[in-house]
């Protein structure tokens, strides 16, 4: 039985298709039903005369919503249909699998439930379109960024998940059993992207999961997500990686608003436009005085750092005075930064790193790695590190390792900053959080 999508019934008109779905909405007239079937390319509605099959009829009155059903009928242009100017005349329904009733969460209700009950009843959520369209994006922006790395030498690399050590600091790490030792879950693939560095791989990529035993409940954290990775060799500075990651961003831009501008515009009310280069460049420095003159206070905890509200603040100043989405804030102080990061050589309180906003929320962090082994090691030492948890890592630097830098890049962040969602629990497929482990 070979089956027509729906976006493609248009070349099927006057011929007799197959049709696989749910049934989103049913109406049950004297003398017509009209169903809606959905499947993940549209919707179309199928019509059947009750007194043609008054057997038929009656089945379709019993079948709930959202049921998963087979539909065989003949494709008719019927242009007053608001649906393609579609329908098809209805021969035969199968009922694949039956939907309980009451729906446990109606994705078409008028108004939906709280994000938590949506979380409960993640699989029924994510039947609405908008979702769908959600994760095509994803999957194109994940292409697209593959396609940029490849042309630019890139080769990817996956890293193990389970350290012997922390791989970022001591905070916010999970801690599992390990037959007669322990491990952690890596919080970032940093450690072994250098290691591809000292290894002469030169440029490599990661997209994988990453860990952070983080308590927020925020809008834009999660206890596990999908960081998306690069490093590479021979550069001279973290302008070099800023100036790589500036025409990559800008390349996905533009393969999603060529693919899918249109379908985003309509169902979330946001064009896509590639961003400009290059990127408005602000210094921590500055961003202090800037909030400064914009009343900002930063909370006391933040010395040198910068906190969700600034980020706003520095992404409204940035919009009015350069029109730009994107802005890169960096030489991030020394005492804000972790130990391999590369300081200044003129100016060694402040490290070549560098933060991305996007539309006031950070998206990125990156930065020159400290390449020569007795500077990262007398990093280490001033940050109040022990050798022994690292000198695994220590050891990539013994034996040559060129000059580099990369960054981390937050997956679903930039599908809030692109598509206009406020919560990053829409933004991926199932999301874990301190008190969700479940679906």
């Amino acid at each position: 039985m070979e089956r027509t999508l729906i976006q493609d019934l248009r070349t099927a008109v006057g011929q007799v298709v197959t049709i696989r779905g749910w049934l989103q909405t049913l109406r049950d007239q004297k003398r017509m039903q009209f169903l809606v079937i959905r499947d993940p390319s549209g919707a179309v509605q199928v019509v059947l005369e009750k007194a043609a099959n008054p057997a038929l009829a009656e089945q379709i009155s019993k079948i709930p919503v959202e049921s998963a059903v087979t539909a065989i009928g003949q494709v008719i242009d019927n242009p007053i249909v608001k649906m393609g100017g579609l329908e098809v005349q209805l021969h035969d329904l199968r009922v694949d699998a039956l939907a309980e009733t009451p729906l446990a969460l109606d994705p078409f209700a008028e108004a939906l439930p709280s994000i938590d009950i949506r979380m409960d009843w993640r699989y029924l959520d994510l039947r609405r379109p908008e979702n769908l369209l959600i994760f095509k994006v994803q999957t194109l922006v994940e292409m697209a960024m593959r396609e940029y790395w490849v042309k630019h030498n890139f080769i990817e690399i996956h890293s193990p998940k389970l350290m012997g050590s922390p791989s970022e600091s001591g905070a916010e790490l999970f801690e599992l059993p390990y037959f007669e030792t322990k491990a952690y879950l890596a919080q970032s693939p940093q450690f072994y992207k250098q290691m591809a560095m000292a290894a002469g791989f030169e440029r490599v990529f990661e997209v994988g999961p990453v860990f952070r035993a983080d308590p927020s409940f925020t809008s834009r954290h999660m206890t596990e997500f999908t960081s998306v990775d690069a490093e590479m060799s021979w550069i001279d500075s973290h302008e070099d990686v800023m100036a790589f990651m500036e025409g990559w961003l800008q390349y996905v831009y533009e393969r999603v608003a060529a693919v899918y501008g249109q379908e985003i515009l309509a169902r979330f009310g946001v064009e896509v436009i590639p961003p400009t280069l290059p990127f408005p460049r602000v210094t921590m420095a500055e961003a202090i005085e800037i909030l400064k003159e914009r009343g900002y206070q930063l909370p006391p905890e933040k010395k040198g750092d910068i906190d969700p509200g600034g980020e706003r603040i520095l992404g409204q100043y940035v919009k009015e005075k350069y029109d730009h989405d994107f802005v890169f804030l960096t030489d991030w102080p020394v005492s804000a930064r972790p130990f391999y990061h590369m300081r200044h050589p003129d100016q060694p309180d402040l490290t070549r790193s560098f933060d991305l906003l996007a539309k006031g929320l950070e998206i990125t962090t990156g930065a020159q790695r400290e390449h020569r082994y007795d500077v990262l090691a007398r990093q280490a030492t001033e940050k109040g590190l022990s050798h022994g948890p690292i000198q695994f890592y220590l050891d990539f630097f013994k034996y040559g390792c060129p000059p580099h830098g990369g960054f981390g890049f937050g997956l679903a962040r930039f599908l809030m900053v692109l598509l206009g969602i406020g919560n990053i629990r829409e933004t991926v497929f199932l999301f874990r959080g301190p008190t969700r482990l479940h679906p």
